[in-house]
């Protein structure tokens, strides 16, 4: 039930990082007196994910403590992913929110930028807008592009925006006025009027979330921000409590879409930032991870139960953008580069209208669940696909915490048979092939639409299906390698464990990137970096742990988007400008193909990354040895394999028994608590010094 064999000491301190999926809770703790790392998994809540989280804490540190009362009180640190946020903006359960914007942009919300969401879709539909019209109000106001003021704001009006607001029982108001960038002066004092009258609301003025330009999408970034407040507020005021009551004596943290961590009470404020927080720590693992293994060009493959999720690391760096769509919303924000698709174990099989086989995006959850849980679920779906092929075990999942049923998901899938005419065990291959054609077009959007070829990459595969899928995926996109970690069930808990606390400051200011510009551009550097200094004693974090960076977003003028460009470490004067200069050309040359030698080159968007540095789990090493890898062999059982159309016997291995050195050729198939990795026929597998499973796969 556990990995790792260490007794729990009384005097020992542990790091827990703990994930909630929608399916399943992980929790991974990593021991800073003896260096063990163990794992749990319990059935997530759906109803209140905050039980669930609770119960993994207890149940494993429990496990760990032998039955010892206040186990908790061993946790030195606990971090916490969720897609509390992320669920809520994808199912539209969001807040009853009002809005309060400048005169004559009320229905921007939904002009946005007169975009189709499919080129070519006659029938594809906008997302929905979060906030309905007779919720918006425009108040007379109006800034200049300097941040001079053209017209002062109403004060009167905003009152009475205010208690309409109010008596329409709104939960949260969106600020948003043009300009708020340059001078937040209008939003400042519209928000003390606003909280004087709705005073137990969530407030969220555009210039707290996103100081940038572009109009659209800071009104949508503040207004995303505000659905989600008091979904968050409520979910951490749950969860707080209930570790409270365990004895947890530090405060807990919450990651955010940008792989580091913040205090619960930061990120109750800013829950648009925590809109990936659940893969993003996956992410951040599979990159320590890659890069301690050897690989630093590394696409991630996390698929959990009801989506997957892919990045790509190149030369060990992850791709961070600070604006991105999530869900058809525009947001920005400092976010890690991961695209998501409905592909997951729980995504339900179906025959569309044309009589196609389809997979996802719906998924049954944790509740029901797949057919073979047994729990009155009769649509089947990937998981079930699996269990009928007999991939994974056909009669229980998680180290036989979890007894299933294979005559349930035989019968479903059946009836699917029936409608399609074809054979059983031929629709249950079907839907996993079409499931890894929904993931490898995820992939191709982060790798070759972006110029980058797939093929020269390691597939990294992680949570509770990927090591279940990652061949069969690498396999159709023409990659030789698959990497999969020590425990690829629980990576985005164990990612929590190996990142710092961050935050993401900003500020727009367009200058030319000209000498005559050096004190202003200055300027704009020095504001940021003040906010990462107030940031720094607010989490009060010692001198020798902070860490600081400084980016510009730049673009020739004329240009519509910008390149983030690292500013050289120092202070700034002619030569900073020139290598400012040199590596905007390089990064343009990379991205575009060429570079326009003379053109004027404006500073946008002046960034600055606060990291804290915090003690992180080690990944142990040890050497390798024998390839022998029969002791590792717990029995067999007969798979269906599309190769041949039959089930062919096929060795099983556990994967606690792999030391590194050992090496074996599939069929086979290798199981652990967290997760199954499937080895097809023609298919060599080495474990190297860290424990990874490295598979070699013929293309």
């Amino acid at each position: 039930m556990m990995d790792g064999a260490a007794d729990f000491e009384t005097d020992a301190s542990w790091r827990v990082g703990v994930d909630s999926g929608g399916t399943f809770t992980d929790v991974c703790m990593f021991n800073e007196a003896s260096g063990e790392i163990a794992i749990w998994k319990v059935s997530s809540t759906p109803d209140d994910p905050s039980r669930g989280i609770a119960q993994g804490v207890e149940e494993g540190m429990r496990e760990r403590a032998g039955g010892g009362a206040d186990p908790a009180s061993a946790i030195a640190y606990l971090g916490h992913g969720t897609t509390v946020a992320t669920n809520a903006l994808i199912t539209h359960r969001g807040a009853r929110v009002g809005l309060l914007t400048t005169e004559g942009f009320r229905d921007l919300l939904e002009i946005g930028r007169q975009k189709r969401p499919d080129l070519y879709d006659l029938f594809a539909e906008k997302p929905q807008t979060l906030v309905p019209r007779d919720l918006r109000f425009e108040l007379p106001e109006r800034m200049l592009h300097t941040g001079e003021v053209l017209k002062p704001l109403d004060e009167a009006a905003v009152r009475k925006a205010a208690q309409a607001l109010k008596a329409a029982g709104v939960e949260a108001v969106a600020i948003c006025f043009l300009y708020a960038f340059v001078n937040p002066e209008h939003e400042r004092i519209a928000r003390r009027i606003v909280e004087e009258e709705l005073p137990d609301a969530f407030i969220c003025a555009s210039h707290e979330i996103a100081p940038e330009f572009r109009e659209f999408e800071r009104l949508s970034t503040a207004t995303v921000n505000a659905y989600l407040g008091p979904i968050m507020h409520r979910y951490i005021s749950r969860l707080s409590p209930r570790l409270k009551d365990l004895g947890l004596p530090i405060p807990p943290h919450l990651t955010q879409s940008n792989g580091g961590v913040v205090r619960f009470e930061t990120a109750a404020l800013t829950p648009v930032r925590a809109v990936l927080s659940g893969p993003s720590t996956g992410v951040v693992a599979a990159q320590v991870i890659g890069s301690s293994a050897g690989y630093d060009d590394i696409i991630t493959f996390d698929m959990g139960g009801t989506s997957s999720d892919v990045a790509l690391m190149a030369a060990g760096q992850t791709t961070q953008t600070n604006e991105s769509i999530v869900h058809g919303y525009p947001i920005k924000a400092p976010m890690l580069d991961i695209h998501t698709v409905g592909a997951g174990g729980g995504s339900i099989a179906a025959i569309d209208s044309g009589g196609l086989l389809k997979v996802g995006p719906e998924s049954a959850g944790a509740d029901p669940g797949p057919v073979c849980y047994g729990r009155g679920a009769t649509e089947p779906t990937v998981t079930d696909a699996n269990i009928v092929l007999q991939v994974l075990n056909p009669t229980h999942l998680l180290d036989g915490r979890m007894d299933v049923r294979r005559d349930l998901a035989v019968e479903a899938l059946g009836r699917m048979a029936d409608q399609l005419g074809m054979d059983t065990m031929d629709v249950a291959q079907g839907i996993i092939s079409v499931v890894t054609a929904n993931m490898a077009k995820a992939i191709r959007v982060i790798s070759v639409q972006r110029g980058h070829d797939p093929r020269g990459y390691a597939l990294m595969a992680f949570g509770g299906a990927g090591p279940l899928h990652a061949v069969r995926l690498a396999q159709e996109l023409g990659m030789a390698r698959v990497i999969i970690p020590r425990t690829p069930g629980t990576l985005c808990a164990m990612g929590l464990l190996l990142t710092d606390l961050r935050a993401d400051f900003s500020s727009t200011r367009i200058l030319p990137l000209e000498e005559a510009s050096l004190a202003p551009i200055a300027e704009a550097l020095r504001e940021v970096e003040e906010e990462t200094g107030a940031w720094f004693e607010k989490e009060a974090i010692a001198e020798s742990k902070r860490r600081s960076t400084r980016r510009i977003d730049m673009r020739y003028e004329g240009q519509n988007y910008e390149l983030s460009i690292p500013v050289p470490d120092g202070p700034l004067d002619a030569a900073a400008l020139k290598l400012l200069e040199e590596r905007f050309t390089e990064a343009h040359t990379r991205l575009y193909g060429f570079a326009v030698e003379g053109e004027r080159i404006l500073c946008v968007t002046f960034r600055a990354e606060a990291l804290g540095l915090v003690q992180k789990a080690a990944l142990p090493e040890r050497p390798l040895g024998a390839a022998d890898a029969s002791g590792a062999i717990t029995g067999s059982r007969d798979v269906w394999y599309p190769e041949t159309r039959a089930f062919t016997k096929t060795t099983l291995y556990a994967r606690d028994r792999l030391a590194p050195g050992m090496s074996f050729e599939g069929p086979a198939i290798v199981e652990q608590m967290d997760t199954t990795t499937l080895v097809p026929p023609g298919v060599r597998v080495s474990v190297d010094k860290i424990e990874n499973l490295i598979l070699e796969v013929t293309r």
